[in-house]
């Protein structure tokens, strides 16, 4: 009994560690409406700039501390406000959800090109004394208390008590979450949503700095991921708290520190499942929680009461052109498709050819991303995990059936629908932000749980997946293989543009319309939606076997991370969710533009190279330019173009489709109009003669109203 209260009381500080972030979380969404999984980024900004000043040029502590937490933290959070989030707050959760994904991916990208990509070992801590003695626990026990950890518990007990203060007996808590239910309404009482809602960034902002400087001393290095894992894992405190509950939500974090420490200290370090459960039990216990724990599985979201005098979005574009365009649309998307395979059969070298057929196969894993999300109206966090799935399942039936790999590849898609059609039964019950979480979860859960599993992935060696053999054509070579990832890219087109003007389509856009309205005529929502789902996944899955016969392997670090399948959302759901063209395009994108940027980044070297004779100050701006910020620089672009999402929802593709269609029909409407017309002599009918006299009935004719002439009003 001893030791279990010595492993609990160790497992306090990991679950304060858990509760701050926690919190910091549940301040951001109760105060701003935002469930900001860029909350970690934040935290790691405010930790890079403490170690830089404190570490590396050697600051007093206190200085640090208040620049990075003070200073930066808040700064920052007024800099989201102003430019961004300010423009969301009538916005549903989903576009905050892909805004906040979009900044994950962005800002830290930006603090690498601030303070540079290498690496920081070593974080110094927020604290002065290196340990304490045995001052909080009977003498002779095997249980010490570090400076480090009294830090944190502190922080954490002080930051609670702070914000229940703020939210319970203060006038400005009250208005924070009235700016959340509905901004309008609190400006129409006479209180400035602007400025409440500043203050909500500020105060989160300064929340993440103070939790990054905390917990960086945890890493042995700095690591933006570290910092996101860490996040995810505090996610299961806040369903603890049902995002709103502070006190709950510090209880469930310190729980969940005590019970993996239990775990940590109780089972055998060299079995199954103390390596696969004890690293996954946050994202297990947040699973769990988000299907079973009450007030969440039929939580929504909070409606704003005047959302009803929002504008209507505007039409598609499909909706607004005419036959004719609809024709040469089609014509002109077949003629760039005819070119782009004769580019990769005659002109492409084989390095350019390798990224096109890495983005032709990727575009196959993004349609699933356009069923999901664009028809079905979801955002699903954990497509690459099914492309994961249809990969290994390839491999694995290959090497132990000698199963020809094209049907095998055809098997792993089946497998991972049946997968996708098997977690839709349960996650289905959730709705926006808590569905998006749960996928999530499941994401997090089968990286730390199957795929170090030898049976499953090969564990650390990646199951090698061969090139196929149709009939006399032997696929090895790239550039038949280029056709065939084509020629199955255009199939799962075709399957999803067939479904989307089906049946299952036209339900799905009922449902994302009123779901009662779509359940009143009979449309059965979990019906249909566990359909999308199941499609979605099967598709992930195919584009994920032939992703790994393209590679010739099924290699989970390097292709189907969980952390790509979000930067996949943030590229798909920026283009155009509801576009085949669009996942195609952000196939590509995904592996052109890095290059691209590359190559483009490679110049100033080039050019400083050939003129050994510039001034020092521009050669000196040209060789920070370097070629290794290529992929940076790309990630900072898909980030922040999914901060287009709020206000253009539907697309960058969709509404320069739309707009380019509006110039075409407005150019020829008015070369229409420029026609000359026939001209009639008069007003009278064309079977009349124009000479005939006047009867008594053209007398009783009221007289025709003439506009435009002199003296005629």
């Amino acid at each position: 009994m001893i030791e279990i209260l010595e492993l609990a009381v160790r497992g306090v500080p990991t679950g304060c560690v858990f509760a701050l972030l926690a919190v910091g979380l549940v301040l951001t969404y109760k105060t701003s409406g935002v469930f900001n999984l860029a909350f970690g980024a934040q935290a790691y900004v405010s930790a890079v700039v403490f170690y830089e000043v404190r570490k590396e040029h050697e600051w007093p502590l206190l200085p640090a501390a208040l620049l990075a937490i003070v200073v930066i933290g808040p700064l920052l959070g007024l800099l989201l406000d102003r430019v961004l989030f300010r423009h969301l707050r009538t916005s549903g959760s989903v576009a905050k959800l892909v805004t906040s994904l979009g900044l994950l991916v962005a800002i830290p990208e930006l603090v690498r090109l601030a303070f540079g990509s290498e690496s920081k070992k070593n974080p110094p801590p927020l604290w002065y004394v290196e340990r304490t003695d045995q001052w909080l626990w009977p003498e002779g026990s095997r249980f010490v208390l570090d400076a480090g950890q009294v830090t944190t518990i502190l922080a954490t007990l002080v930051v609670v008590a702070g914000l229940g203060v703020l939210f319970r007996s203060t006038a400005l808590g009250l208005r924070m979450r009235a700016v959340v239910e509905s901004p309008r309404m609190v400006e129409l009482n006479g209180i400035n949503a602007e400025r409440v809602s500043m203050v909500s960034w500020m105060l989160s902002s300064f929340l993440a700095g103070l939790s990054g400087v905390l917990l960086a001393p945890l890493f042995a290095s700095l690591s933006p991921f570290d910092f996101f894992t860490l996040l995810v894992a505090a996610l299961a405190a806040t369903a603890f708290g049902r995002l709103s509950s502070i006190p709950l939500t510090l209880l469930g974090g310190i729980l969940l520190g005590v019970l993996q420490a239990i775990l940590a200290g109780k089972l055998p370090t060299d079995s199954i499942l103390a390596n696969g459960l004890r690293p996954a039990l946050p994202f297990v216990v947040l699973f769990a929680l988000l299907l079973f724990w009450p007030g969440l599985r039929s939580a929504r979201d909070a409606a704003d009461p005047l959302a009803g005098v929002d504008p209507p979005p505007p039409p598609a574009a499909a909706s607004i052109r005419t036959r004719f365009l609809t024709v040469g649309t089609r014509a002109f998307a077949v003629t760039v498709s005819a070119i782009g395979l004769l580019l990769g059969w005659f002109v492409l070298d084989s390095f350019w050819l390798g990224l096109v057929t890495s983005g032709v196969i990727l575009g196959v894993i993004m349609l699933s991303i356009t069923v999901i999300t664009g028809m079905g109206g979801m955002i699903s966090l954990c497509q690459a995990t099914f492309a994961a799935i249809g990969a290994f399942t390839t491999a694995r039936v290959v090497d132990s059936l000698g199963m020809s790999v094209i049907v095998a590849i055809f098997v792993g898609a089946v497998v991972a629908a049946a997968v996708g059609g098997l977690l839709a039964l349960p996650v289905l019950r959730l709705e926006g932000v808590y569905l998006a979480l749960a996928t999530l979860a499941f994401a997090l859960m089968f990286q730390s749980v199957m795929v170090p599993l030898d049976w499953v992935s090969g564990g650390t060696t990646p199951l090698r997946v061969p090139r196929p053999v149709i009939g006399p054509v032997d696929l090895a070579e790239n550039r038949a293989f280029f056709v065939l990832a084509a020629a199955l890219l255009a199939l799962a087109g075709a399957l999803v543009y067939v479904v989307k003007r089906g049946t299952t389509g036209r339900f799905l856009d009922a449902l994302r319309g009123s779901e009662y309205a779509a359940a009143s005529v009979g449309i059965s929502a979990t019906r249909a939606k566990v359909i999308a789902f199941s499609l979605s996944a099967g598709i992930a899955g195919l584009g994920g076997g032939l992703l790994a016969c393209f590679y010739g392997a099924a290699n989970y670090d390097q292709s189907f991370n969980f952390f790509y399948g979000l930067v996949w959302v943030v590229l798909v759901v920026t283009a155009g969710a509801r576009s085949v063209q669009a996942a195609v395009i952000s196939g590509l994108g995904f592996f052109l533009i890095p290059e691209f940027l590359q190559r483009l980044f490679e110049i100033p070297g080039r050019y400083v190279a050939d003129h050994p004779d510039l001034p020092a100050a521009v050669e000196a701006v040209l060789r920070t330019i370097k070629p290794e910020y290529s992929l940076g620089v790309a990630f900072i672009l898909f980030g922040f173009g999914a901060l287009t999402y709020a206000k253009h929802p539907e697309g960058i593709i969709e509404v320069q489709t739309r707009a380019a269609l509006r110039k075409v029909m407005g150019a020829l409407d008015r070369t229409d109009r420029s026609q000359p017309t026939p001209a009639t002599d008069d007003a009278r009918p064309p079977d009349e003669d124009p000479a005939a006299p006047a009867t008594d009935d053209d007398a009783r004719r009221p007289a025709p109203v003439r506009t435009g002439g002199a003296g005629v009003p």
